[in-house]
């Protein structure tokens, strides 16, 4: 599942209450970002889109991918590559070019994709035809398309449609002793294999040594998305970032140490529920959290970092949209190429986490166990 999605939501609980009760949207080049409470994106010749908030509508159709996280997701107009939905509630109500990655609790795919599905929910309904192949996971899953690629479907439970039926093969993942009713108009028993759910962990193929071109290519996405992400922010809650900003840069051991903090706290919980034995299914949560807060603190990071060294060639502090911008594209830069020294780029990178980590955690908690007495 792609990360960008939900991360977007996550890095908003910064933001002032008040900056999320009006959609915020930013543009930059031919990809558009928005996000708040109520986010109903209606900008036309759009490539790549990105989308986070309580309700998410897409209306207008893109060129590129989509990625869109909120409590209920709705894809009202057609995507013409990927689209990466999470949410509570998923519709996909128009038509995707490329694959459809999904998570949720109840998804629904009203619509066709060209390309792969992967989705897993609570309560999972394919009503349309899928181009290629389906890897499918949930509790109730029903299929009232087309498969035309191979299927794999780890189910607890399991229906066909009239119009349900798929192409290729099907790997079931279940306990031994699941039983599920597959029409021979569905797909013929011979092309079936049965599969222990354990093994469901090891569907997709092991992978391949990259080439040069991916390693690459996997670099400037990763730069493309911290900078983005960081661009968003500052766009939106201008304010809230440049208070982070300042405060890494003022007191960097400072907030470095507050950082530390809060990732073992974050760390400490998931262990701790774990020993109780009856908190065990909230450790996972605890440490997905912690991942989340350090990818967070690693976008403030860097784009106080990119900030601080305009400042320090002269160009004073980030005022205007396209400063912003800058200073989110060079930190960006500057600390994915500084990563790549080894031993102490991977330090330099735990750093910069914990600093902008720490300023996340000054601007949500304000903790003041430290402050002076009548200290604001």
């Amino acid at each position: 599942m792609n990360i960008l999605a939900p991360l977007v939501a996550v890095i908003l609980l910064a933001l002032p209450a008040g900056a999320q009760e009006t959609a915020q949207q930013f543009r930059i080049g031919a990809d558009s970002f928005a996000a708040g409470d109520f986010v109903v994106f209606e900008t036309a010749d759009t490539d790549d889109l990105f989308l986070a908030g309580e309700t998410v509508r897409m209306q207008t159709s893109v060129s590129g991918a989509a990625h869109l996280a909120g409590r209920r997701v709705q894809v009202n107009a057609p995507v013409g590559g990927n689209l990466y939905g999470a949410g509570m509630d998923v519709l996909v109500a128009a038509g995707v070019g490329g694959n459809a990655t999904l998570a949720g609790y109840e998804i629904v795919v009203d619509a066709p994709v060209d390309g792969n599905l992967r989705a897993a929910g609570s309560d999972l309904r394919v009503n349309s035809d899928i181009g290629g192949t389906a890897l499918l996971g949930g509790e109730d899953i029903a299929i009232n398309g087309v498969i035309s690629g191979d299927a794999a479907i780890a189910p607890e439970r399991l229906s066909f449609g009239a119009g349900a039926r798929i192409d290729g093969a099907l790997r079931l993942y279940a306990e031994a002793d699941a039983q599920f009713d597959i029409p021979e108009s569905v797909i013929p028993a011979e092309r079936i294999t049965r599969h222990e759910l354990e093994e469901w962990e090891g569907v997709e193929p092991p992978f391949a040594h990259p080439s040069w071109g991916q390693i690459i290519g996997g670099f400037l996405a990763g730069v493309l998305v911290v900078a983005a992400l960081a661009a968003l922010l500052a766009a939106v809650a201008p304010e809230g970032m440049a208070a982070m900003r300042r405060r890494v840069l003022a007191r960097p051991f400072g907030t470095l140490g507050y950082g530390f903090l809060t990732l073992s706290a974050l760390i400490g919980a998931g262990v701790v529920f774990a020993v109780t034995i009856v908190g065990i299914f909230l450790s996972p949560a605890a440490l997905l959290i912690a991942a989340l807060a350090s990818l967070a603190g690693y976008v403030i990071g860097a784009y106080s970092f990119g900030a601080g060294v305009l400042i320090a060639v002269g160009r004073g502090e980030p005022a205007s949209l396209g400063q912003r911008v800058i200073a989110a594209v060079l930190g960006a830069v500057l600390v994915a190429l500084i990563a790549l020294i080894p031993l102490l780029g991977w330090i330099f990178v735990v750093l910069i986490t914990l600093a902008g980590l720490g300023a996340l955690t000054l601007k949500l908690l304000r903790p003041a166990f430290f402050a002076a007495p009548g200290a604001p």
